[in-house]
C-alpha cells in the first residue's frame, strides 16, 4: 500500500500593485467589482429597489447583440420606424430623433441607443425584433431571469418612468458584467463619445456620449447613464487599466457632479486598495506528479480554469496556494483524469479547491518493467 503524501507548492504570484483607503460613497446605493476575480470591493445597500432608468438600455442592447451573435439579426436590417417611437422624440425624452416611416439600420438604432440614449431608437428597435415594445419587455425580463438578476422586472425597452420597471444594483453589474464578457466587440460601443444621425428633413444632428467618465483620463470605457425625478442620477461604468478591469454602479446620486464625482471616486478605490493577484492560467501547468507503473516517471498537471483572487493589499501575504494529491499516481491515466486538488488559502481559510487534471495520457508499463519497477520501488524508494 503507497503511502498517502501531501505536496504544498507556495506560488510566485503576480500582484498589481495599490494602496489602501477607507470609503463613504455618496449614493443611495452602489457596488463595486473586480471583473476578473468575480470579487466585489465595495457595496453599500445593493439589493434595494432602484428604478433604473436608461441603465435599462444596456438589456435593450443585449437583446440585439444575442440576436446578431446568433445570426437571426443583423446590423444591417432596417426597422420602420412608428408613430409610438417617433413621439418619444416630441416628448422631451433623449432622443436619437428619427422620424415616423423612417426605414432605419439595427446599427443606426443601436448607436442611438448607445452614445445617443435615444428612447425613441429603443422602441424602434424593440418593435422591429418583437413585434411590439410589451412583447420585447418580456424578452428583457426572461434574459434577466436567466442571468440570474433576480430582483428585476422590466416593463419597457428605454427605462422612463414606469413602477413596473425596477432593478437593484447588484442585478445592473450582473447585466453589465454579461455585456462585457460575451459581447467585447460591441461592448467597445459604448467608448464612442459621439454619433451623428443624419435625420429625416433637417440637418445632421450630432449627439456626445452623456458617460462623464469618458471624458476623464480614467480609462474608462463605458456603461451607461439614467436619471429619474424619482430615482435622481445613476450610473453603470467601467474602467481598464493594466490589464484589470473594474465594473461600479450606483443610483440616488443627488447631482449630475455628484454622480460623476462619486463614481470616479469608487472605481479609483477599486485600484488603489486592492491588489488583483493571478493564481493560475489554464494554459499553463502547475506542477508535476510522479507516476507509478507508467511508461513515464512524471506526468504535467494543470487546472482547466482562470483563477484570480482580490485582495487588500496590507493582506497579501496571508494568500496560500498548494497542490494535494496521492503520491505516486499509479498508471493507466488518461487525460484529463482527476488527479489531486489545487487549493486557495487566505488568511487560513480555504478560499476555493479546483480539480488537478493529467495533462495526457501514461500507459501502463508491461509486465517485466512491472516487476523491475517495483523491485527498485521495494529495495531504492524509486518510482
Amino acid at each position: 500500500m503507497f503511502k498517502i503524501i501531501h505536496f504544498y507548492l507556495l506560488l510566485t504570484l503576480t500582484l498589481i500593485s495599490n494602496a489602501y483607503s477607507n470609503i463613504e460613497i455618496k449614493a443611495r446605493t452602489a457596488i463595486l467589482q473586480d471583473f476578473l476575480s468575480g470579487e466585489i470591493l465595495y457595496e453599500k445597500e445593493p439589493d434595494i429597489s432602484i428604478y433604473p432608468a436608461s441603465m435599462t438600455k444596456i438589456m435593450t442592447s443585449i437583446i440585439a447583440f444575442d440576436l446578431i451573435k446568433s445570426g437571426d439579426l443583423s446590423l444591417d436590417d432596417n426597422f420602420i420606424v412608428s408613430e409610438k417611437a417617433w413621439r418619444l422624440s416630441t416628448a422631451g425624452y433623449s432622443s436619437m430623433f428619427i422620424m415616423v416611416g423612417d426605414e432605419v439600420s439595427v446599427e443606426n438604432l443601436l448607436l442611438g441607443i448607445i452614445t445617443a440614449s435615444g428612447n425613441d431608437a429603443c422602441v424602434a428597435l424593440a418593435e422591429g425584433i418583437a413585434g411590439t415594445e410589451e412583447e420585447f419587455a418580456i424578452l428583457m425580463t426572461a434574459k434577466a431571469k436567466e442571468l440570474g438578476m433576480e430582483n428585476t422586472n422590466f416593463s419597457n425597452s428605454s427605462g422612463i418612468n414606469d413602477p413596473d420597471n425596477y432593478s437593484t444594483v447588484r442585478d445592473i453589474l450582473i447585466m453589465s458584467r454579461y455585456l462585457i464578457q460575451e459581447h467585447p466587440k460591441f461592448y467597445e460601443w459604448f467608448a464612442i463619445k459621439e454619433f451623428t444621425w443624419n435625420r429625416t428633413g433637417g440637418d445632421p444632428i450630432t449627439q456626445g456620449n452623456r458617460n462623464p467618465l469618458l471624458y476623464k483620463n480614467l480609462g474608462a470605457d463605458g456603461i451607461k447613464t439614467g436619471y429619474l425625478a424619482v430615482e435622481k442620477y445613476s450610473l453603470a461604468s467601467s474602467l481598464k487599466r493594466n490589464g484589470r478591469r473594474l465594473i461600479a454602479v450606483g443610483s440616488g446620486f443627488e447631482t449630475k457632479s455628484s454622480r460623476s464625482r462619486e463614481s470616479s471616486k469608487l472605481l479609483t478605490y477599486g485600484l488603489t486598495n486592492f491588489d488583483l493577484v493571478e493564481i493560475n492560467r489554464f494554459d499553463k501547468f502547475v506542477g508535476k506528479v510522479d507516476v507509478w507503473l507508467g511508461k513515464e516517471n512524471q506526468l504535467d498537471i494543470y487546472v482547466n480554469e482562470n483563477i484570480y483572487k482580490t485582495i487588500k493589499k496590507a493582506k497579501k501575504r496571508l494568500l496560500k496556494v498548494a497542490i494535494k494529491y496521492d503520491s505516486p499516481v499509479e498508471a493507466p491515466i488518461k487525460k484529463d483524469d482527476i488527479i489531486g486538488k489545487f487549493r486557495v488559502v487566505y488568511d487560513d481559510e480555504l478560499v476555493g479547491e479546483y480539480d488537478l487534471l493529467a495533462a495526457r495520457d501514461v500507459d501502463k508499463v508491461n509486465i517485466f518493467s512491472r516487476l523491475i519497477k517495483s523491485l527498485n520501488y521495494l529495495i531504492w524508494g524509486d518510482v
